[in-house]
């Protein structure tokens, strides 16, 4: 099994996991609602307006959730913390409460109480995994792709030295490549081109030819070669 293969893979392991905690989240969602707003009705919220208090109380819970996710590791995670603590603790007190109330004589009202703490606990739950799920990435996606420290440079990416940095066998080596050039008809400003010098040096290297009939001794053309 190649690596493509592998992430495609764990791409769909991902959203059959994410397509389940959505599931389940909805419908723990549903059974809160449906005993929060009774609840309200119960507690004298108009029967029209009752569905907004456990939009507010369980919405809180999957807002915080997302924040709590999405600022982890910085200092300001502790309101939505607190958020979330603060909205869970609302919908499991409601929900148990709730039960007691409209529960049957002969079922305790303790587990009553227990029942219906279930979705609200389960709504946080899976509500925090599909944030956590959506965030991820496979681990094989981090595989594939090489890092940065493994790229060897190029011999492209290293910049050449100047002239005056270059070793002497390096510029006699060049002064022979501009001689052939020079006797290719190439002129100095080409050659200088070529060669990534500047023009003065090229001149340096083939003097004109009326200072070349002064009959300048050897000792000067090799003081002229030192400069160069």
């Amino acid at each position: 099994m190649n690596s493509a293969t592998r992430i495609r893979g764990a791409r769909l392991a991902v959203v059959t996991a994410v397509a389940g905690t959505v599931l389940i989240a909805a419908g723990a969602f549903w059974l809160s609602f449906t005993a929060l707003a009774d609840l309200a009705r119960r507690s004298g919220v108009d029967a029209g307006q009752a569905w907004a208090w456990p939009v507010i109380v369980d919405g809180l819970i999957v807002v915080a959730t997302v924040a709590v996710v999405a600022l982890a590791g910085q200092k300001a995670a502790w309101y939505p913390w607190t958020l979330l603590a603060g909205g869970a603790l609302i919908s499991v007190t409601a929900n148990a409460l709730h039960a007691v109330v409209a529960a049957d004589a002969d079922v305790p009202g303790v587990l009553a109480a227990c029942v219906a703490a279930v979705p609200p606990l389960v709504l946080l739950a899976s509500t925090h995994l599909t944030v956590v799920l959506v965030r991820s990435r496979p681990a094989e996606e981090v595989e594939a792709a090489p890092p940065e420290s493994a790229v060897e440079p190029t011999t492209d990416d290293v910049p050449e030295p100047d002239a005056e940095e270059r070793p002497m066998d390096d510029r006699s080596g060049r002064r022979l490549i501009a001689a052939r050039l020079r006797e290719a008809g190439w002129s100095n400003k080409a050659i200088a081109r070529e060669l990534d010098v500047a023009p003065s040096t090229v001149g340096r290297w083939f003097p004109r030819p009326e200072a070349a009939l002064t009959g300048a001794p050897d000792r000067q053309e090799s003081e002229r070669e030192l400069i160069a």
